[in-house]
């Protein structure tokens, strides 16, 4: 494998003769990047600066050896493969270097085949540490984002479950809101409504906010940059130096509107708020949609509730007028009735002079109609209504 331009060597040898053998001759030609150290503590420095990929060091430097150099190296926690220089005779000591953790060595007077390979070999074991590092950190980051979803889909889901279970509005908004800003990761939201009388938007909800705007809970609130969203009724994300021209700067440097609508109409604005200059992503803004979507059915379903019960108390206020303006009729028939039912028995009887017959038939008639009348304004009296 040819060498990546970003494969450093770091070579720590006293003599000058061999360092030149093995970084002039031997590696430079083939594309790494070679530095040299005369000894242990020049080594160490430049091992913290250069971040080898490789070091070659004497078993015999002066004053701080290989040994007290891979002692070094793991006090500062620099994890490099280290292949030690030695010559005949040490082959205890290079034991021992074994035991500290170096990674191979070579045998004096060296050849350019042999640095090549034992570098090779030890770049590899670099290169797959280097590989399995950025594997993991994948894996991680994978990890995370799948995390992420699973909270934005539980999030949106306890959402969609209040909407159907709270029938305290305010309850709602307050969930809604604590849903927003956990989605967007923010430190300031709030929800503000349309009213329909005023039509101002006034602050339903909040959470993050400071007194002075807190306060404002069931007041219309204008913090600079809503009326322009719910004039185009279209999420508005802005951040760094364009936010600092409106009101709502003095709470954060990166700021979200989402509207909540009703045919291509405002009826609400959801507002978050970053602290830090971070903007807003495009993930994030077509969840908190999904979420103004769930506030705005919550919002027709109390707007349909309500019509529906005043539609239902229009009706049971017609019933009872109906009902009145029966009973009223039935009293005045029945004080009619008897109003004329005395005259009809003293005919009847014969107390106010003799009648014909025809006349009589006639009187009769009346009088068992007006009996019959009665009978059943008595019964419609008795009925349960």
């Amino acid at each position: 494998m040819s060498p990546s331009n970003s494969e450093k060597i770091l070579i720590v040898e006293s003599d000058p003769d061999v360092s030149d053998l093995i970084g002039r001759q031997a590696l430079q030609p083939l594309g790494y990047r070679v530095e040299v150290a005369a000894d242990g503590p020049s080594a160490i420095r430049q091992a913290i600066q250069f971040q080898p990929d490789v070091i070659l060091a004497n078993l015999n430097l002066p004053g701080l050896g290989a040994k007290d150099l891979l002692v070094a190296l793991s006090s500062q926690g620099l994890s490099v493969p280290v292949i030690v220089l030695a010559e005949k005779g040490q082959e205890p000591h290079v034991i021992q270097t074994f035991r500290l953790g170096a990674f191979d060595y070579l045998m004096l007077p060296v050849r350019e085949a042999e640095v090549v390979s034992a570098v090779e070999r030890s770049l590899s074991q670099t290169r797959e540490a280097r590989e399995r590092a950025k594997l993991d950190a994948q894996l991680k980051q994978a990890n995370a984002e799948l995390q992420r979803r699973v909270r934005e889909l539980t999030t949106i889901f306890s959402v969609g479950r209040a909407v159907i279970s709270i029938t305290d509005q305010r309850a709602l908004f307050e969930k809604i809101v604590e849903a927003a800003a956990q989605i967007a990761e923010a430190d300031v939201a709030w929800l503000t409504i349309k009213d329909e009388k005023s039509k101002a938007f006034l602050l339903s909800a909040h959470r993050g906010l400071p007194d002075a705007w807190a306060k404002k809970l069931g007041q219309p609130l204008d913090d600079g940059i809503g009326a322009l969203v719910a004039m185009s009724a279209e999420t508005l994300e802005i951040h760094g130096a364009p936010l600092a021209k409106f009101k709502v700067a003095s709470l954060g440097k990166a700021a979200m509107v989402v509207p909540i609508k009703v045919k291509n109409e405002a009826i609400g604005l959801m507002t978050v708020i970053r602290k830090a200059e971070r903007p807003f992503s495009a993930g994030e803004q077509t969840i908190l949609e999904a979420i103004a979507d769930y506030a705005s059915i919550s919002l027709i379903n109390a707007s349909l509730f309500r019509a529906l019960s005043q539609t239902a108390e229009l009706a049971k206020a017609g019933e009872q007028r109906k009902t009145d303006e029966l009973a009223q009729m039935r009293k005045e028939l029945h004080s009619t009735i008897q109003v004329i039912g005395y005259p009809l028995e003293l005919l009847v009887s014969g107390k106010m002079g003799n009648l014909t017959e025809q006349q009589k038939q006639a009187v009769e008639t009346v009088h068992a109609g007006v009996r019959h009348l009665a009978l059943i304004l008595n019964q419609q009296k008795t009925q349960p209504r």
